[in-house]
């Protein structure tokens, strides 16, 4: 059996390591506080790293670090591991994202509690000598509005403890399903919904393009006065400035921040606002949340050593070590098709069905799927999914997925399909790639297209008569965005078309509006794939 060497480099809690402690082929030496000249003199004789968020892994560190097959942060984030760095090294790197969900549902709670009796201010006056019971006079819960925005385990949990403070749950999730809203007696809503109706904001989701500023000025110019709001997720998803607005302009009554945009904040207006409640990140701060992420890396760490099985990891391997060179296009073409799904529709599925038709089908396609579901999770999950994770990450969200495989392929050597389905709308998705022309996208719902995927694209739904296209052509003329190229799909004229454009440009707002209001325009969806 070989034996493995594992530097700890921020604080752990050391019973939280202790199966890597005591385990006979692991040698571990923790040795906190280096800096990266430090690390670097030392790094090449280990096989993993753990850390937390005080040292950052640079891609210096990973590069000297010969012999590194992991490096684990018992945490959450990963903001502090070249992750790019790690990819291209072969390295692995996981994370513990359920070891902290009660700490953070309690911190939430706290902050909720403390902003809501205002108790960090009424204690400071008091440890000054001043008695000032008028001063402070605070807010019951009870019977108020509860909004949450992402309602995974955190979210979860913070709902059932608020639900018995006797507070009625509003929350927007994409992937909150009809079924487990009722079940867990949560109404969901849309986002401006909440604004309009919540006392009580909370926001439980990762920090993605989708959610970055999701609660800022538009949020608070909805709002009805008096709502308390509390941010103990990621910073960012609230818009600080926007944050500080509302409060001076009594928009709002109140905030509590455990995360930031910039950590550690160096804004002494939002730190040291009268209105708002501020921790330094303390949300996995307890003894419990720091054993159990220690413990869930070290179990993984000899999981991933001894018997390649990966669990949490954030990044994926290297396709070239891993993958036929045959099935690269197959792979590149499913993770464009996830794009596109996701992008298309208006809310995300709650079924997938996955169809792999011709010699394609014979192979194993394990592959295809993962890719095509990363890609579909990743704008409401964020970039810590994976080809690794993707499979578990969608079970979490209660989609269902299924595959269906046929030897035989209709005019295509290999074909595949996805079919996504919510309650509102079905999509249906073909591709293929084709010898000497590469990846397309063959089917769009009904209409047979071709379809080279490019980086900015446009899908409209419309009805077919003379003249529409001229206007649509003068319409991004005017807003300087170039056709690359154009591809019309139709049973019969007069009829029910799709055009699919791919441009050279992305389409602003004001150019979608003016298009959406071209007659015969249906619907118009803009895709832009990584």
């Amino acid at each position: 059996m070989e034996n493995y060497k594992i530097l700890v480099l921020d604080p752990v809690s050391e019973d939280g390591i202790k199966e890597l402690l005591d385990h006979p082929n692991y040698d571990v030496d923790i040795n906190t506080g280096l800096s990266e000249k430090e690390i670097l003199e030392i790094v090449h004789e280990y096989h993993a790293l753990i850390v937390r968020s005080q040292t950052t892994v640079t891609e210096e560190i990973i590069r000297y670090a010969r012999t590194l097959k992991v490096i684990a942060r018992a945490g959450v984030g990963i903001d502090n591991i070249d992750i790019e760095a790690a990819t291209k090294h072969g390295v692995i790197v996981i994370n513990a994202p359920d070891g902290n969900t009660i700490s953070a549902t309690e911190h939430t709670m706290a902050m909720m509690l403390s902003l809501t009796r205002d108790i960090p201010a009424a204690h400071k006056e008091l440890s000054e000598g001043k008695w000032n019971r008028k001063g402070h006079k605070g807010t019951e819960m009870y019977g108020k509005t509860l909004g949450i925005i992402g309602v995974g385990k955190i979210g979860f949990g913070v709902a059932k403890r608020a639900q018995s403070f006797g507070m009625r749950i509003i929350a927007f999730d994409p992937y909150l399903s009809d079924d487990k809203a009722q079940e867990a007696e949560i109404e969901k809503m849309e986002v401006d919904e909440i604004a309009e109706q919540a006392d009580f904001l909370t926001v439980h989701t990762p920090l993605t393009p989708q959610t970055k500023g999701i609660v800022g000025a538009d949020f608070f110019e909805k709002t009805k006065p008096g709502l308390k709001i509390v941010n103990v997720a990621r910073g960012g998803i609230i818009d600080e400035k926007a944050l500080v607005n509302a409060l001076n302009e009594g928009q709002i009554d109140g905030a509590a921040l455990d995360v930031f945009e910039e950590e550690p904040p160096t804004d002494q207006e939002l730190l040291s606002h009268p209105k708002i409640v501020v921790t330094p990140h303390l949300g996995a701060s307890t003894v419990e949340a720091q054993e159990k992420v220690a413990i869930s890396v070290s179990r993984e760490i000899i999981d991933i050593l001894e018997n390649n099985t990966i669990i949490h990891a954030v990044n994926a391997p290297r396709i070239s070590e891993n993958i036929n060179n045959e099935l690269k296009p197959y792979i590149n073409i499913a993770n464009h098709m996830g794009e596109v799904g996701i992008q298309m529709m208006n809310r995300p599925p709650a079924e997938i069905k996955l169809k792999y038709h011709g010699e394609l089908a014979l192979d194993d396609t394990s592959m295809l799927t993962r890719s095509f579901v990363a890609s579909l999770l990743k704008p409401h999950l964020g970039e810590n999914v994976n080809i690794i994770n993707a499979l578990y990450l969608l079970q979490e969200q209660d989609v269902v997925y299924k595959v269906e495989k046929k030897g035989k392929a209709h005019g295509y050597s290999n074909y595949l399909e996805a079919e996504l389905i919510n309650e509102d709308e079905t999509l249906i998705l073909g591709a293929s790639v084709l010898n000497g022309y590469g990846e397309r996208i063959v089917k769009i719902n009904e209409f047979q297209v071709d379809i080279k995927p490019t980086k900015h694209l446009l899908f409209i739904d419309h009805q077919d008569r003379p003249g529409i296209i001229g206007e649509m052509g003068i319409t991004l003329g005017t807003h300087k965005v170039n056709i690359a190229s154009m591809q019309l799909g139709r049973h019969d004229a007069g009829g029910n078309a799709l055009l699919s454009l791919s441009l050279d440009q992305g389409v602003n707002d004001e150019a979608m509006e003016e298009l959406s209001g071209i007659e015969g325009f249906n619907g118009l969806k803009q895709v832009d794939l990584s």
